[in-house]
């Protein structure tokens, strides 16, 4: 009997009960399959949902107000500063020099005798001079005498030819009569014809023991001096410079190079200013009263000369000094300004990926162009003829015409009548959530 019932109980085989799974391989169930596509599809929902919030938070403009001020091109030039009027002062004799009456820094006055020269040998010349005048004077004399004879032996022998008849005197004497009053008065008129003579060469004698005391041509100070008493002083053709004489240092005049691509906005009568070492934290006042056009070529650049006065009535500056010069060339009162980097924005697509990204990083690193109608004038740039910025405008980037005028190199002039003071005027563009 328990035999029967042990047989009669069901028995469960292992395998019915797992079923047909369990002979399946890891990656053959569907459950895993079904796991990793709900993965896919969470990764999927959450990437578009981060691109629909950056599509709708769009891009980030940076932006600066436009301002109303005070705007000033300028041209930066170096020179050196000379008087108004100096003369060199030289020797027009050969000589020894006996005084020197003079220093530097010595006011003179027009006429006042600066050196003396030996004039033992000029003196002595003046006197040889004066003895041949009288001389030739005395030949006149006798000259004239001899004249007055012979004139009046043949007015003698005209008049007894006359009451004669022309029997007596005979033509020929008649003849040596009229031939001795004409060499008589040839031999007066050579004699005043020496006279004169004499008298020029006294007179160069003279002029020239004058010039032994050599004298100042204008008022002015004695800027440098370069003779010693016992000096010899030989006269050339081109005179030995004894001083240097400045006419007025009250007014100076500065002279600079201006680059020949400044030259054009460089004007008379345009106002500058200038420091000198000396006195580096001071400005000084100046104006242009002349820019040549003859050209310097130095190390193939090519300069032009500008001169300005300069007052210098304190007399703190001195010819030769070196002075750096910045030429006013242009100026705006009360106009609109945009820095350049406005004038430089393009806006990009949003969707692009630079966009995304702020702008890929060659697009960083390599320089753009520089906008065409520019010129460099002192190290600011001139720009000129219309442009595009772009204004924010309730949250959206609106293109605007303007026509540019002058820059410093970090603002510019702009007219427009839509633009108004205070307006954002974009200069940047950045993704939403990128760094700035």
């Amino acid at each position: 009997m328990k035999t029967s019932d042990a047989s009669s109980r069901p028995t469960f085989d292992l395998k019915t009960l797992l079923g047909d799974d369990s002979t399946r391989l890891w990656w053959q169930r569907p459950v895993l399959w079904l796991g990793l596509l709900a993965l896919l599809v969470l990764a999927g929902g959450i990437y578009f949902w981060q691109r629909s919030t950056t599509q709708r938070t769009g891009q980030i403009y940076v932006t600066e107000a436009v301002r109303k001020g005070n705007l000033t091109l300028t041209v930066a030039a170096n020179g050196t500063l000379q008087p108004t009027r100096s003369v060199n002062i030289g020797s027009e004799l050969s000589g020894t020099v006996k005084q020197v009456l003079v220093d530097v820094n010595d006011r003179v006055k027009k006429g006042q005798v600066l050196v003396v020269l030996d004039t033992a040998k000029l003196s002595d010349q003046v006197l040889r001079s004066r003895a041949g005048l009288a001389a030739v004077q005395a030949q006149l004399a006798q000259s004239s005498a001899t004249a007055k004879e012979a004139q009046a032996n043949l007015i003698r022998l005209e008049e007894v030819s006359r009451l004669s008849g022309g029997k007596v005197p005979s033509a020929s004497e008649l003849d040596t009569a009229r031939a001795n009053v004409d060499r008589a008065l040839a031999g007066e008129t050579s004699a005043r014809a020496n006279v004169a003579e004499a008298r020029a060469a006294l007179s160069t004698d003279e002029t020239n023991l004058s010039k032994a005391s050599i004298r100042s041509p204008i008022d002015g100070m004695v800027l440098s001096r370069s003779v010693e008493p016992g000096n010899a002083v030989a006269a050339s053709l081109q005179a030995v410079t004894l001083f240097t004489i400045a006419e007025d240092l009250q007014k100076l005049r500065l002279e600079v190079n201006v680059d020949e691509a400044d030259v054009g906005a460089v004007k008379a009568g345009q106002k500058a200013s200038f420091t000198v070492s000396s006195y580096p934290s001071r400005p000084y006042p100046a104006q242009i009263v002349r820019v040549a056009y003859g050209s310097t070529k130095t190390d193939n650049v090519v300069t032009y000369v500008t001169y300005l006065d300069v007052n210098n009535e304190d007399l703190s500056l001195r010819p030769g000094m070196t002075a750096a010069a910045t030429i006013v060339a242009t100026e705006r009162s009360n106009v609109l300004l945009v820095p350049n980097t406005a004038l430089r924005f393009a806006p990009t697509n949003g969707n692009s990926p630079a966009a995304a990204s702020g702008g890929s990083l060659v697009s960083k690193l390599m320089p753009r162009p520089p906008a065409s109608g520019t010129r460099k004038a002192g190290g600011n740039q001139v720009s000129q003829g219309p442009k595009q910025i772009w204004v924010l405008q309730e949250g959206q980037a609106v293109p605007m015409t303007v026509t540019t005028g002058i820059s410093d190199g970090r603002v510019t002039e702009v007219e427009s009548s839509s633009l108004q003071e205070g307006m954002a005027v974009i200069t940047d563009q950045r993704a939403a959530g990128a760094a700035p």
